[in-house]
């Protein structure tokens, strides 16, 4: 596209002087007061955003490219201890879970504040701060005045716009910029483990109710829909194991990617990828499919932040090729992911197979390196987290 904008740019120069020469030596020149002008191209600068992540992805080494692009969890309440590690650890996002939001808003917005005082000192790149709202059954804040995706998805889209835009109100006041909280997912099995959790049973209604929670976020906090590419059509829990469908993408396209898309055409800034096999479409799981990004991308047209849910999930799916944790994020990353989440138990540190974000990123760093993950490919996903958090600071 770049090098065809040049070459159509000389192009209309080199026309533009050829008729003025040749129209030099077959009319008389014009008078002093008359211009001439060609219709050229004009360069478009671009917006300051961009020139300022440029300017930080320079500086960055090929490591803390990597670690921008990890979104990580601090246990604990210590908003001095959670910002220490935040800034040893370089992440490009945190996640508040149960065990953060004890103290409620209160606390919740000390360890933002903390959290964002560490993480740039000119208060210019702050973290992507996120959590699961979703209200109801999944809740971490406990001030969240608005019901779940149960009462919801029975009211007119109007009440989910209304209830989305409080729920954020109340996140985006404690310091929350990212809500894990809108349930893509569409199933009318009542005995799935989502059926309290989604918006609605079929794929339009819960793409009106998507489209409304969207809405609802909207300019508050950033938007994401999960679990791509739908876990309706999966049955089982993907926290213990990786649960599959034979669906065809046929089928998927006109059902489990009808609340998806709505959400992308209303909006919303991320996509968390599930650990869910479709197995007739990739025999991997979403998470570590190429195929699936690239659907996203280029049939969905979706440009934001791609996440995966947490990685360390698929430790635990039973599965012996999902085992070892930096394979995955290569795999993750190397298919498409702008960002890798991970949740490490509470008590994890010091115990034997700890979560050492330093190593997993010094062995993306070698497959990178090895030419197993394209340099562009972290370039990229940098960049357009560079741009999301200096988006949020106002800069």
């Amino acid at each position: 596209m770049v090098g065809k904008l040049v070459r159509t740019t000389a192009l209309a120069l080199a026309v533009a002087v050829c008729l003025v020469g040749c129209a030099a030596s077959e009319t008389p020149s014009p008078a002093p007061s008359q211009t001439m002008t060609a219709d050229v191209p004009r360069r478009v600068a671009p917006d300051p955003v961009t020139v300022e992540a440029r300017r930080r992805l320079a500086a960055m080494t090929l490591e803390q490219r990597i670690s921008s692009m990890l979104m990580l969890h601090f246990p604990g309440t210590d908003a001095a201890a959670i910002a220490a590690e935040s800034l040893q650890y370089e992440p490009g996002g945190i996640i508040l879970m149960g065990d953060n939001t004890a103290a409620g808003t209160a606390g919740v917005r000390a360890i933002t504040a903390a959290v964002d005082a560490a993480a740039d000192a000119d208060a210019a790149l702050p973290l992507l701060v996120a959590v699961d709202q979703e209200g109801g059954e999944v809740s971490r804040i406990v001030e969240d005045p608005s019901p779940g995706a149960d009462v919801l998805r029975g009211q007119a889209a109007s009440v989910t716009e209304n209830a989305f835009a409080a729920r954020a109100d109340v996140l985006a006041a404690a310091g929350i910029s990212v809500n894990f909280g809108i349930i893509a997912d569409e199933t009318s099995d009542p005995n799935s483990f989502l059926a309290g959790r989604v918006l609605g049973t079929d794929p339009a209604a819960a793409a009106e109710h998507v489209t409304a929670a969207v809405a609802g976020e909207h300019g508050r906090v950033l938007s994401t829909l999960k679990h791509f590419p739908g876990h309706g059509a999966a049955p089982g829990d993907s926290h213990s194991s990786i649960p599959t469908t034979g669906k065809s993408l046929a089928e998927w396209r006109t059902t489990d990617a009808v609340p998806f898309r709505a959400g992308i055409d209303a909006g919303a800034e991320l996509v968390m990828f599930g650990h869910l096999e479709y197995s007739a479409v990739d025999p991997a799981p979403a998470s570590l499919s190429a195929v699936w990004h690239r659907i996203l991308r280029d049939e969905l047209g979706f440009d934001g932040i791609a996440i995966s849910d947490d990685m360390g999930m698929l430790d635990h799916s039973g599965v012996p090729a999902l085992v070892n944790r930096s394979e995955n994020a290569i795999a993750a990353i190397a298919a498409g992911s702008t960002m890798v989440l991970y949740v490490p138990s509470p008590d994890a540190s010091g115990a034997a197979g700890a979560f050492d974000p330093d190593a997993l990123v010094a062995d993306v760093a070698a497959a990178v390196r090895a030419g197993r993950i394209p340099a562009e490919t972290v370039d990229r996903a940098a960049m357009k987290l560079l741009r999301a958090r200096i988006g949020l600071s106002g800069s």
